[in-house]
This record gives C-alpha cells, sequence and structure tokens, in this order.
C-alpha cells in the first residue's frame, strides 16, 4: 500500500502540535539560536547588502550552471580527484556501493551530510554489509535513536540533555545526571577508534569551488576533518547547486553561512579540499571522489521563476523563524529536508503528487523571506507551488468542486445569501466540525447576512426620511 504522505503529515503535525514537552524544548533551543543570531549578524557593516551580493551571485551561477560545473570537475581531475554524476538516489547509491567494494571496505565513517541523508545512506549501506557511522555529535545522538535528522543545521534539535543523557546511560552505562560536557567527551571516546580503523571517509560539501576545483567544508566539532584525513578513500556527495565560481566567494558565503546558521562570525573548522594527497603532503586519502548529485535539481533548474531556491545554503534561518516549524517539528515534515525551504523543494525533488501539500502547510507570514541570508523570496515560492499544483490538475476532486462553489458563491450576492444563518451553522457543523472545529469552537453565523442588515438598515432610514 503506498503512503499517503498528506495523511501522514497531518497526522504527526496534529500529534505535535500539543506536545507541550516538545514544544518546551523546541521554544528553549531556538531562543537561544535567537539571541546567538542577533550578536552574530551585528558584526556586518552592511547585512543587507551581503545579501544582495549573495543573491545576484547565486543567480549567475544558476544561470550558469552548466558552466562552472564543468570547470569544477577539470580543475578537480586535474589534481588526481575523480568526478562521478548521478542522475539520482538509486545512481548515487549504487556508485557509492562501487567505490566501497572497489577497496574491500567494510567499515564508513560520516560526517554530517544532508544530502547522505536524501539517499538514506546509511540504511542502504547497512543492507550491503556495510558500517556506517554518523561522527557529527548531534547525527551521532538520532542515529543512536533511529531517527533521521530534526534539523537541517542541528540534528537533535528535538531533545532537551536530560533526554541525551538518559539515552547514553541506556547504550554506555553513563551516570542519569551526566552534564553535557561528559556526554560529549563520552561520545569522543567512542568515536575517535572509529576514525582510526574505518575503511573509507564519506562527506558531504557547502560549496563545490570551480576555479580551484576544490571543495569547502565548514563544521563545530572537527569531525569532518577526521573523516577526511585519516580513511584510504574520502567520498563528497554534493549537490549541483553547491557550486560557487571562486574561492573568493567563500569570503562572502562562509559568515552568512555561519552567523544565520549558528550565530558565529565563523564556524571553528573550515576546510578546502582539493584532491587525494599529493606527494609532498603528509595526510589525507589516497583517493578522493566527489559525487554530484541531481536528484531533482534539474526539475527545479527548470522552473523559471522558481530556480532560485536552488540558491539556499542550508543554514536553516527559515526554519527557525517558521511559526509552522516551531510547532509541528521537523519529523512531521516525512522529508529530508524540512521547514519552509523543505517545503519549496521537496515538491519538486520528489514529485509534486506526494508532496504538494508541503506548500500549503504555511501562514505565508513572509518571516522566511525576511531572515534568508540569500533573500530568496520564500514565501512567493509556496504560492507558486500551488499555482502549480492546481494548474497541473492534480488536486482532489473534493477541493476542485469546494473551490469552485465557493468561487461561484463570492461571486454572486444572491447565492451568498441563499441559504439563512440556520442553513449554513448546520452546513459547518456538519462538514467542518472534524477539520475546523475538532481543537475550537465553530463560528456562529449571523441569521441574516451584513448584505441583509444593510439593505434593511437603509430601507428603514429612507421610510423614516419620508416621513
Amino acid at each position: 500500500m503506498l503512503m499517503n504522505f498528506a495523511e501522514d503529515f497531518l497526522a504527526k503535525a496534529d500529534e505535535k502540535a500539543f506536545d507541550t514537552q516538545h514544544r518546551n524544548t523546541i521554544n528553549f533551543n531556538i531562543g537561544k539560536y535567537n539571541t546567538a543570531v542577533a550578536r552574530g549578524l551585528s558584526k556586518f557593516e552592511n547585512l543587507e547588502a551581503s545579501k544582495r551580493k549573495a543573491h545576484v551571485t547565486k543567480w549567475r551561477i544558476m544561470e550558469n550552471l552548466d558552466k562552472f560545473l564543468p570547470e569544477f570537475e577539470a580543475n578537480f581531475q586535474k589534481k588526481g580527484g575523480k568526478v562521478i554524476w548521478a542522475n539520482d538516489t538509486k545512481e548515487a547509491q549504487k556508485e557509492i556501493l562501487s567505490i566501497i567494494q572497489k577497496h574491500n571496505g567494510k567499515s564508513v565513517i560520516k560526517s554530517k551530510s544532508m544530502t547522505t541523508e536524501e539517499l538514506h545512506l546509511n540504511d542502504f549501506l547497512a543492507e550491503h554489509g556495510v558500517e556506517s557511522l554518523e561522527s557529527d555529535l548531534g547525527e551521532y545522538i538520532v542515529q543512536l535513536l533511529g531517527q533521521p535528522p530534526y534539523h537541517i543545521v542541528t540534528p537533535a534539535m528535538h531533545l532537551s540533555k536530560e533526554d541525551i543523557a538518559k539515552l547514553f546511560h541506556k547504550k554506555f552505562g553513563t551516570p542519569i545526571e551526566a552534564t553535557p560536557e561528559q556526554l560529549t567527551q563520552k561520545a569522543r571516546e567512542l568515536l575517535r577508534e572509529k576514525y582510526l580503523t574505518a575503511d573509507i571517509g564519506i562527506t558531504g560539501g557547502n560549496f563545490l569551488i570551480a576555479d580551484t576545483g576544490s571543495i569547502a567544508l565548514t563544521e563545530n566539532e572537527g569531525n569532518a576533518r577526521l573523516t577526511t584525513t585519516f580513511p584510504k578513500v574520502h567520498i563528497a556527495i554534493v549537490g549541483i547547486e553547491k557550486v560557487v565560481p571562486s574561492l573568493a566567494d567563500l569570503d562572502l558565503f562562509w559568515p552568512l553561512l555561519a552567523s544565520h546558521g549558528t550565530g558565529q562570525n565563523l564556524t571553528v573548522y573550515n576546510t578546502i579540499l582539493s584532491g587525494p594527497r599529493q606527494e609532498n603532503e603528509t595526510d589525507g586519502p589516497e583517493e578522493m571522489y566527489v559525487i554530484l548529485l541531481d536528484n531533482g535539481r534539474t526539475n527545479l533548474l527548470a522552473q523559471k521563476e522558481q530556480r532560485q531556491a536552488l540558491y539556499c545554503i542550508r543554514c536553516g534561518a527559515c526554519l527557525n523563524a517558521c511559526p509552522v516549524y516551531k510547532n509541528i517539528g521537523g519529523h512531521s515534515y516525512n522529508t529530508t529536508y524540512s521547514g519552509p525551504i523543505g517545503s519549496i523543494i521537496t515538491p519538486h525533488f520528489k514529485g509534486m503528487n506526494d508532496f504538494k501539500h508541503l506548500s500549503y502547510a504555511s501562514s505565508l507570514c513572509g518571516k522566511c523571506t525576511e531572515v534568508c541570508p540569500v533573500k530568496i523570496d520564500i514565501h512567493k515560492m509556496l504560492l507558486l507551488n500551488r499555482r502549480d499544483a492546481a494548474t497541473q490538475n492534480i488536486n482532489s476532486s473534493t477541493e476542485k468542486i469546494g473551490w469552485n462553489l465557493w468561487k461561484r458563491a463570492m461571486l454572486k450576492r444572491s447565492l451568498m445569501d441563499f441559504f439563512g444563518g440556520k442553513a449554513k451553522n448546520f452546513l459547518l457543523k456538519t462538514f467542518f466540525k472534524k477539520s475546523w472545529g475538532k481543537y475550537r469552537n465553530m463560528p456562529e453565523v449571523a441569521d441574516k447576512s451584513f448584505s441583509k442588515q444593510w439593505e434593511e438598515y437603509q430601507k428603514n432610514n429612507n421610510d423614516n426620511l419620508s416621513i
């Protein structure tokens, strides 16, 4: 039986929206984020100018993607790297498994990467007898729980320190009252050995640099550097939209990503990798592969009005600003990318039929657009997705009939007034009590419409004047 993604979303959202413990945890964590980001953004001399420049740079990239990607490929290959193009999830999975088998790999150490989440890589490798371990602390925690990441930047945002202490106590026997520092130290002890013994290191890539043939990684824990240094083989899986023209562009994008993602001026570790270990170098992998992942991105690129969604640098700012996300949480979306940006791109990545409902999961307050560091017009993109769902004729028959009746009634006053208040209240309670009235009192429609009341008022006044 095929999953009805819309029904599943509504059920999960309904459950999470009234989970007070979840609400308290998220509000606390996002509150700390807001404080840090306000401090980080204050460091910009002219934040608006930086955002405009980033938007224009991204526009130029998307309009010339067919030039920048081959330039990156050529320059990366000159330094001994290998580039693989993957159209979709299956192709990428096949190529990754082929590389691992070629090198007789049995274990993989991973740094945080949303593209690997797109591929469901951990589950795929487990099915083929390859151990895959997350090295980012947040990713490691949700992997222990058997959950996907909750958030683009902070995978375990939905958990309190008490929740994590209970998890580590259950898994590793640490004290139930362990502090965050003690829990981090325990994770470090467990993971350090894995870096030394893993056959393959897998990362994503925050940026692809065309003119130097390099990938840029930004992180706070140092796990990505260890992942790319100790294993003999490094595989980077990067979306094709992540390319930037020049090394100089990092001067703009790294601070924007750090400030909007975590409130820092720069993240702690910023790394540029330009291929496998060279003869004069003492560390790094013997072989390095970059898998350029499409997986629906060219579908979105073909949409002239909506392709700006590919400008996203995955800072997570729109998620933290969104009132819907803050109430229903990341897991309700049942997608790799949640929140406003996920609601824009997922219907194009995975199909409008299954995921058009996400573009309706918004109050259209515009806060997501306001906070975006590359000035993506997010709430407009949501409306354009809704338009596309309607023009592609994929809305349900009930929805079509309902909107058609509403339109006809709104265009003709006599139809609006055909039913009296009692009849309208009966219709509301009969057909909308379950959907609209589950957690609220249904509105009471007056016996007479305002139009009728105004008509009577005018008539009475005219009669009085004539007397």
